[in-house]
Order: structure tokens, then C-alpha cells, then sequence
């Protein structure tokens, strides 16, 4: 950690561990990584020998590489290798029943709240109940001052950029600005504050101190 003298670098090092110390008071499992490839080390290492993992979307899953690396040592449910939308709203369903869930989130605030918006529902549906354990793996970029900057970082940044990735026929997509849509496509439906853990260390938060997704 020494080694990293970049003034980002050096405000994610110090900020870091303190959020991690804020959500272990809220009885999450934290866990503070320099780099993506101690974070990756890290995400591994928490996951049993033999657990069946699945996933929801994610772009800092994809940056890391994670979801391969799992492939290769776990059995897995793949919500991504589907040759329909049925089969795959048919495997997000089974996520709910893994071992393991991954994911990240939209934003934590750095009291150790967590936030997360979707449009499906199935990220925020595995974070609240359903599998064993969820690791949830974030850059710091997604640390946000308090909960309500938590949601505002979700609703006004995320969620118009994911609009963007999606091409979803929203305002967001058309303005780049969240409207508050009752839009039919929607990818606000569901909005999760995740204030503490319970069972307490089920969900078990890997913050990266890089700048990963959106």
C-alpha cells in the first residue's frame, strides 16, 4: 500500500478501511483491498470448496475477471450462457436458492449502508434473502458521503449510464438525467436500502481500492 502515491490512491487507502470498520458495526463481513488483484484473491477465498455461485449483473464482476475464475473451480448457475429470455429469468430465479451470490452495489454510504436500484429485481432480491452468502464487491468510486448521496449517486449516475449500456427506452437513455419515470421500461423498479446485516457476516462487502464500473 506504500507504493501507491497517486492523491486517489491515497484517499481510497485512508477512506477504505474506516467504511469497512462502518460496515462491520452494521454486522457485515469487510474486507478493504488496494488493488483488483488482491480483491480477486480475496472474493476466492471466500467462497467454500463446492458451493454452487451465481450472479447478478455487473460491470466490476467483469473488470476483475471474477465470474470466469469461478467457473473454473465452482459449480455455477449461468445466467449469461442462455439461448432464451425464459431460460434465463428461469436461472436468475435459481440464483436465489445458491450457495454464494455475487454482485456489487450501486453505492455504500460510508456509515456502511448499502443502496442498490433494479429493474428486475433479482440482485436486490438476493441481497435481502435467498442464498447462503452474497459477496459484494465495489470500487470506492461507488463510496458516497451519506445514504441519501448513496441513493442520489444510484439514482442520478448509475442508473442513467445503465440506461445507456441497456439502450432501455427511458428518459434517462434520451436525456442522460434521472426523470423519476413511470416509464414501462423502467430499470428503477425496485430500490433497496440495506441498512445492516442480518444473519449477521452473511453478506460480506470487498471494497477495491480502485475505480470499478459505474
Amino acid at each position: 500500500m506504500d507504493q501507491r502515491t497517486k492523491p486517489m490512491e491515497k484517499r481510497f487507502d485512508k477512506l477504505g478501511p474506516q467504511v469497512v470498520e462502518a460496515l462491520k458495526r452494521r454486522h457485515f463481513d469487510a474486507y478493504y483491498c488496494p488493488t483488483g488483484a488482491e480483491a480477486v484473491e480475496k472474493v476466492l477465498s471466500l467462497i467454500p470448496a463446492g458451493d454452487v455461485v451465481a450472479w447478478g449483473g455487473s460491470e466490476t464482476l467483469a473488470c476483475l475477471g471474477i465470474i470466469e475464475k469461478v467457473k473454473e473451480t465452482h459449480p455455477v448457475i449461468d445466467r449469461d450462457n442462455v439461448l432464451s429470455r425464459e431460460e434465463r429469468n428461469e436461472r436468475m430465479r435459481k440464483s436465489l436458492l445458491a450457495d454464494t451470490y455475487l454482485m456489487s452495489s450501486n453505492a455504500i454510504s460510508e456509515d456502511g449502508q448499502l443502496f442498490n436500484i433494479d429493474g428486475n429485481g433479482n440482485r436486490v432480491a438476493a441481497l435481502a434473502f435467498g442464498p447462503k452468502s452474497v459477496i459484494v464487491v465495489a470500487g470506492m468510486n461507488k463510496v458516497a458521503k451519506t445514504v441519501a448521496d448513496a441513493e442520489a449517486r444510484a439514482r442520478n449516475w448509475a442508473a442513467p449510464i445503465n440506461a445507456q449500456r441497456f439502450s432501455v427506452e427511458t428518459p434517462c437513455n434520451a436525456t442522460g438525467s434521472c426523470a423519476d419515470c413511470l416509464s414501462k421500461t423502467s430499470i428503477c423498479a425496485s430500490m433497496l436500502r440495506t441498512r445492516f446485516c442480518r444473519p449477521e457476516g452473511k453478506i460480506k462487502v470487498v471494497l477495491v481500492g480502485e475505480e470499478l464500473g459505474f
